[in-house]
């Protein structure tokens, strides 16, 4: 059978106050197309659909028309929560999408209550085994572990043990003579951040072992990590990354949706299929004349501009004049006095003198900005 494997979709997030909603409805458009190009039997989803845990209309109706138009096409749409979704409104919404052909899991839960998604791919007939695994803060951890093997926790304050508990429960349902799947939002041990991730969910206790998946799985698909990345195991363990880079940190990343083969009896084929759609998030920087003489090379990019002289007033708009795609400018570090902590004697100084010291410490060297303090000063004075 053939599944689509895809993550961390972050629909409603904005970049430095831009919305990039037409850009994710490109994204996901262009996904359903790959869907419809390899004639997938399924599509996977391993959480952060939504960039945030409440969500905005349009930011819901985007989500929601590519999941029924995936399952409209007679594909099975199985979707977990990431640590930006809200868990307990995915479950509030799980029979309704389960009666649109969408299988949702918000929470963890035990395999006769939901935490195993099984179904017949309509390509070849095989039986399909899904273990479910949302994402699991340490908080929330030991009462699935709980849940799950119906015992207290013996792990309190081991957050892998946790989840390999919870793993091996769930992963028990696997079928021998089908595909079995594990879908998880999760950082394994080792793995590369994407730039986007929020760190204090993806490292310290929240990081798992890819030996914790087990054999017997023909593929697991994770989210949570946003750079396409394969992880050392006993079987195929792929993160699919961000099929749109969400901060400039991510500006390297290769966006791609994975297409995955599988058989019972050996391990998935994966292909990784480029996503073209979306603006690019790009860095440049030099002196104002250097960038303007650049402006036409960066076409629709959004920017990250570091500027490559001092600070004056005015400049910021001199930069947008050129470059009206940049989102972000700040002044290269060389180019900004370093503050010192040294006690500096000011008795016996002027304002004026306070002040052109304080532009010399901060490296504004503009005599408008002087002149208009000496102006306002004046005001001040009379």
């Amino acid at each position: 059978m053939k599944f689509l494997h895809t993550a961390d979709w972050h629909v409603g997030k904005t970049l430095r106050g831009h919305s990039r909603l037409d850009e994710q409805r490109q994204v996901l458009a262009e996904i359903v197309g790959i869907a419809r190009e390899h004639d997938v039997d399924a599509v996977l989803i391993s959480g952060d659909v939504y960039d945030t845990s409440a969500p905005g209309s349009e930011a819901q109706k985007l989500v929601n028309h590519t999941l029924l138009t995936l399952a409209k096409e007679h594909r099975e749409v199985v979707v977990i929560a990431g640590n930006h979704d809200h868990a307990n409104t995915f479950e509030a919404f799980r029979p309704l999408m389960k009666a649109a052909g969408i299988e949702f899991a918000g929470r963890v839960r035990a395999t006769a209550q939901g935490g195993v998604h099984t179904f017949t791919a309509k390509s070849t007939g095989e039986q399909v085994v899904v273990v479910m695994l949302p994402f699991l803060s340490r908080r929330y951890a030991y009462g699935a572990e709980e849940l799950v093997t119906g015992s207290p926790s013996e792990n309190a304050g081991h957050y892998d043990e946790a989840i390999r508990t919870v793993l091996r429960g769930l992963c028990s349902a696997f079928q021998p003579g089908a595909v079995n799947l594990v879908m998880a939002h999760l950082t394994c041990t080792g793995g590369v951040m994407g730039g986007g991730e929020r760190e204090a969910q993806s490292i310290f206790e929240y990081h798992v072992p890819a030996t914790a998946f087990p054999i017997q799985a023909h593929y697991v698909a994770l989210g949570h990590l946003h750079r396409r990345q394969m992880m050392p195991a006993s079987c195929p363990v792929h993160y699919s990354g961000a099929p749109l880079a969400v901060d400039f940190g991510e500006q390297e990343n290769t966006s791609v949706a994975c297409i995955v083969e599988a058989s019972p009896g050996r391990p998935a084929s994966v292909i990784d299929v480029p996503i073209q759609a979306g603006r690019r998030l790009r860095t440049v920087r030099g002196r104002v004349a250097e960038l303007a003489a650049r402006a036409e090379d960066c076409g629709d990019d959004f920017l990250r501009v570091v500027v490559m002289e001092p600070t004056r007033a005015g400049l910021r708009d001199e930069v947008l004049e050129i470059l009206p795609n940049a989102l972000e400018i700040r002044i290269d570090p060389s180019f900004i006095n370093a503050r010192t902590n040294a006690p500096t004697a000011h008795t016996g100084q002027s304002p004026r003198e306070l002040f052109a010291a304080y532009c010399a410490q901060v490296g504004i060297a503009d005599p408008r900005v002087s002149a208009l303090f000496d102006e306002l000063s004046d005001q001040e004075a009379e």
